[in-house]
């Protein structure tokens, strides 16, 4: 939009410097005026260019007076730096042509609020930093919040029938035309920093988040619990069944699921209880809430999940079914007694959003060739490896909900089953009684299975067990614990597992780690240091393809939203085969998979930096355990 109107008012410009030449001079001004405002409906109020603005400059007669030439005019530029400015614009063409605040904030010359002071000249309003305690809260509340940050204009405060408007975008003539008509009031437009609106909006909001929670969690009406409550309670029992601690639990529960968390933490702390979410594998806080209400909101939490509510000295486990806006999500529940009071984890298990297509995976071709040919073997070992929380269940259910429920017996053995899938049978492993993954998997194979999930091969027992069914003309899906796929063939064998069973049954594996994507409405390029950028082209990558994100509302201020998976294929071929009988040491399968210009994790992470999917930073955080074998190799092949 901004681009439409800055093009429009500029057209507008050229033609009416073209039908200068024909005017008086006494009564240029007063017809340009009246053509700008007449062509772009609201700018009359807002910024009219009078005949002053117009300039000459160069090679371009008629130019529109912009923000660089008010830099030149506040002294915060010279003349030459004007030149070499508006040179690198237009080498850099169309890129930046129509955003010259955008260019200028790359470019480092000058700093934001020396940006921001010259266009709020340019529009003859004032620039001024906006204290969040200066702002009424009545007046605040006239917007909702998702407007203000949407389109950077808070109102300040009311001055008879004048509303004090701040802005960061004056250009945003729509936005300030709308506010006008939603408040029905005269505009008072001052210019403020981006900064100034991220603080008064996050005053106002943890406010009411402390102090107004009951109105934040109204809305929360469209939550089912799906439990079986008892009907007598003593005194905590009726406080957490009140409606005020009702709302609130619900809140926090689809607050979590809309915001795509995996996790809730309730953590009692000396003076208040803190609420965090992990978001994308990080965790961040959502808020504080009283810590007199921490028993309450932990009791309504026992409550839901038919757990011991007079127990506060014994770690309890347990799990809620919900209906959220016609989802079925499952909540798993962990409480842990801590000195300040029991600390509640909850695991959000959604099944909707656990099962996705392969092409959602972030597989590259060659890799998702490769891992459709592993999941239709007709029997075998396929093994996905990575840490806890890298996506291999996402991987394996995904996997399986490809292949078609309806013509095979697809089982599953667990240990928690967390996703209940409908094209699958699933059996739940309870040690306690003696249902173990090796007295279900026997069972398992007298069922007729097609296809069988094993959630973790842990054992020897359990490892055996997979082996024998392979070897019998199943296929066998499960995971390992390690940190490349070579080194899981080790693992086999630590366990127990002899290896020409190994070879004999093992078709392949995947290793896969997890990185947060590049936040898009903030992804910028930056600047890094000398030593970072020799590393980055050494890899292959150029300083063009370096992206990262500055911090947005959207993403939390973190740059990152959603995460992507990056793999390792191994397939096991006769070769491999063959090494396997003869020397299965990690050293040398990894060797081998190198030799082979087998793509590892760092491979696959770094062409995503390529893409501007991720950062380098992080392809680094998360692969720093895997490329400790492959630096000598890549060394070596890189002088090469």
């Amino acid at each position: 939009m901004k681009r439409e109107l800055m093009e429009k008012i500029k057209q507008v410009s050229s033609q009416l410097q073209k039908n200068l030449k024909n005017k008086k001079p006494e009564t240029q001004g007063r017809e340009n005026s009246k053509s700008v405002t007449e062509t772009v409906p609201g700018l009359s109020e807002i910024y009219v260019p009078e005949q002053k603005d117009m300039k000459t400059t160069g090679d371009t007669p008629s130019a529109v007076r912009d923000i660089i030439d008010v830099l030149v005019e506040i002294n915060r530029i010279n003349p030459q730096q004007r030149t070499e400015l508006r040179k690198k614009i237009e080498d850099l063409g169309d890129q930046f042509n129509a955003d010259i605040k955008a260019f200028l904030q790359k470019s480092n010359v000058v700093d934001d609020d020396d940006i921001l002071h010259a266009e709020a000249k340019l529009y003859n309003m004032e620039f001024r930093h906006i204290d969040p305690e200066s702002v009424q809260e009545q007046v605040f509340k006239i917007l909702h919040v998702d407007f203000i940050k949407a389109n950077g204009i808070v109102p300040v405060s009311i001055n008879d029938d004048t509303l004090l408007v701040a802005t960061c975008e004056p250009d945003n003539i729509f936005a300030l035309e709308d506010m006008k008509r939603q408040t029905k009031k005269k505009l008072d437009i001052v210019v403020c920093s981006p900064q100034d609106i991220k603080e008064i909006c996050k005053k106002f909001e943890s406010d009411e988040n402390e102090f107004h929670m009951d109105e934040i969690i109204g809305d929360m009406t469209n939550v089912e619990v799906v439990q079986n409550q008892q009907e007598d309670f003593d005194d905590l029992e009726e406080m957490a069944g009140q409606s005020p601690v009702i709302k609130f639990v619900n809140y926090l529960i689809t607050n979590a699921i809309r915001k795509e968390a995996s996790d809730i933490h309730i953590e009692p702390k000396e003076k208040f209880t803190r609420i965090r979410y992990r978001v994308d594998g990080i965790l961040f806080e959502i808020m504080q809430s009283p810590l007199k209400m921490h028993p309450a909101i932990v009791s309504r939490i026992k409550i839901m999940s038919n757990l011991d509510i007079s127990e506060r000295r014994l770690p309890q486990d347990g799990k809620i079914s919900v209906i959220v806006g016609g989802r079925n999500v499952d909540l798993r529940i962990s409480l842990l007694p801590t000195s300040c009071g029991e600390k509640a984890v909850i695991r959000v298990l959604d099944s909707k959003a656990i099962v996705k297509g392969l092409d959602q995976l972030g597989m590259t071709s060659e890799i998702m060739k490769g891992f459709s040919e592993q999941i239709n073997m007709p029997h075998g070992i396929f093994l996905v490896t990575g840490p806890t929380g890298s996506g291999k269940s996402t991987t394996l259910y995904s996997a399986i909900g490809q292949m078609d429920g309806d013509k095979m017996n697809i089982s599953t053995v667990e240990d928690p089953v967390e996703y209940q899938l409908g094209f699958c049978n699933q059996v739940q492993v309870n040690d306690r009684i003696g249902l173990t993954f090796a007295s279900s998997l026997r069972s398992l194979l007298r069922q007729d299975p097609d296809i069988i999930m094993i959630g973790e091969i842990r054992d020897n027992e359990t490892a055996r067990i997979a082996v024998q069914s392979a070897l019998t003309g199943h296929l066998v899906l499960s995971t390992l614990h390690t940190n490349d796929a070579p080194s899981s063939i080790t693992r086999l064998v630590n366990i127990g597992i002899d290896d020409y069973l190994i070879a004999a049954s093992l078709n392949g594996v995947l290793a896969q780690r997890l990185v947060r994507k590049i936040c898009p409405d903030c992804k910028q390029q930056y600047k890094v240091s000398e030593n970072v950028l020799k590393y980055a082209q050494d890899l292959g990558i150029d300083k063009k393809q370096l992206f990262h994100g500055q911090g947005c509302d959207k993403c939390r201020d973190s740059g990152y939203i959603g995460r992507i998976g990056i793999y390792e294929l191994l397939v096991i071929d006769d070769n491999f085969r063959d090494m396997i009988n003869k020397d299965h040491s990690t050293a040398n399968m990894k060797r081998a998979f190198l030799e082979n210009n087998g793509l590892t994790l760092f491979d696959d992470g770094i062409e995503k930096v390529k893409q501007g999917i991720t950062t380098l930073d992080e392809v680094l955080r998360v692969t720093e355990d895997s490329r400790k074998n492959e630096d000598k190799h890549r060394d070596e092949k890189l002088k090469q």
